[in-house]
């Protein structure tokens, strides 16, 4: 048996190393996690990994984040667990915070025509997703008609409001119309997590999710309207990965606290790097225009983003077997997650679209980057790097 040192250290290079060369975003990261983790560590079973994705899928934010902590969980506790988190989430919001450091510098012909690569980046990477959660999430008329129903809300109330409105509109309607969903449910979750705890976790998920706007109502301050923003957007976000985009951009470009250049830069870069897309919180912290920003900042946004999935994690493991068998929470589910790919296809248009393509060469080159996502089964770096270049060679050309 390894002593906790042991394990806590196992945990510590295992998940270091995913946070260093996990390329691919969520969907890689889970493939990942199964061959290190199920397969060549065997710190759980297959059907218990199964459970442990159709849980975290289930919830609110970052789905691999989610499955990550919970495996440092299960094999080292809680302790554990904010390690596999640590590892896994820092490197990744390091590079973005560097590179918000380094992109005011980025100016001249050259700077210019590498942030307008990224804008173009980030069209073709969110039109991959749009295009692939619609196959999965939207099979069947009423779910499509769900997604343009999300999307028509999200145009009509272009403001966080909306997109919640969007939300809630979808779970309703999932569950009158949605009739024929089942979650596949093989295995039984069992991890070292107390109801007294769970309990805890979830009040206090609760708690923050409807205490912070109150807070911020009484008492504006900067701080707290920053930690609330992104605290419900990681509390808000079905779905996770590039669902992040429309949210954020709602509670930061909207109100002015970024630039719409910056933001699109970011999003961009982030295509680049390994580990989690929500990390991207961590370079709006450093670049955002009010009070708190800078590392402050960054570390404002990292944690109000994250909290919240983390939290459910906990809150829900020691329910989830009996929740997920619940027909009538399945249909909810199935018509919020709907909603999720409309309003995801709302902001390719606005602010994606309309902030990227300005001609017809930036059609061209955002559609070879779709194909090299889609078709070419290209990594989503390699396409940066790629579209970045071609974008700078474009520039210089004139």
């Amino acid at each position: 048996m390894k002593t906790d040192s042991a394990r806590l250290s196992e945990i510590f290079r295992a998940f270091l190393f995913a946070g260093l060369t996990s390329f691919g975003g969520p969907i890689a990261h889970l493939a990942y996690f199964r061959a290190e983790f199920v397969q060549k560590r065997k710190w759980l079973s297959e059907a218990d990994y199964a459970d442990l994705v159709a849980l975290c899928q289930f919830l609110p934010g970052p789905a691999s984040s989610q499955v990550g902590f919970a495996l440092g969980l299960q094999r080292g506790g809680l302790l554990g667990a904010c390690i596999a988190w640590a590892t896994f989430t820092l490197p990744a919001a390091l590079v973005l915070m560097l590179f918000a450091l380094g992109a005011s510098e980025l100016n001249g012909l050259y700077g210019e025509g590498l942030i307008h690569g990224l804008k173009l980046v980030a069209v073709a990477v969110v039109a991959q997703a749009v295009w692939s959660m619609g196959r999965t999430l939207c099979p069947d008329i009423q779910r499509i008609s769900i997604a343009l129903a999300a999307i028509a809300t999200v145009i009509l109330l272009p403001t966080a409001i909306g997109q919640l409105g969007a939300i809630l509109l979808g779970a309703l309607s999932g569950f009158l119309f949605c009739r024929s969903t089942n979650i596949n449910t093989l295995g039984q979750l069992r991890f070292p997590v107390k109801r007294f705890l769970a309990t805890i976790c979830l009040i206090l998920f609760f708690v923050l999710l409807f205490g912070l706007p109150v807070l911020t109502n009484f008492f504006p301050v900067q701080t707290f309207a920053l930690f609330d923003a992104f605290y419900r957007t990681g509390a808000l976000v079905f779905g996770g990965g590039h669902v992040v985009l429309p949210l954020l951009e709602a509670r930061t470009v909207a109100t002015g606290w970024v630039n719409a250049d910056d933001f699109l830069a970011g999003y961009g870069a982030a295509q680049a790097i390994p580990g989690p897309l929500f990390t991207f919180a961590a370079y709006l912290g450093m670049v955002m225009q009010p009070e708190p920003k800078g590392l402050l900042g960054a570390l404002i946004c990292l944690m109000g983003i994250f909290l919240p999935g983390m939290l459910l994690v906990l809150g829900v493991l020691p329910f989830w077997d009996n929740l997920r068998r619940n027909p009538k929470m399945q249909r909810i589910m199935a018509g919020a997650n709907a909603a999720v790919v409309g309003i995801l296809a709302a902001a390719l248009y606005h602010p994606l679209w309309i902030s990227a393509i300005f001609s017809a060469r930036d059609f061209a080159l955002a559609c070879a980057a779709f194909a090299l996502l889609t078709l070419g089964k290209a990594a989503p770096w390699k396409v940066v790097i790629f579209t970045a270049a071609v974008s700078v060679m474009a520039q210089s050309l004139g």
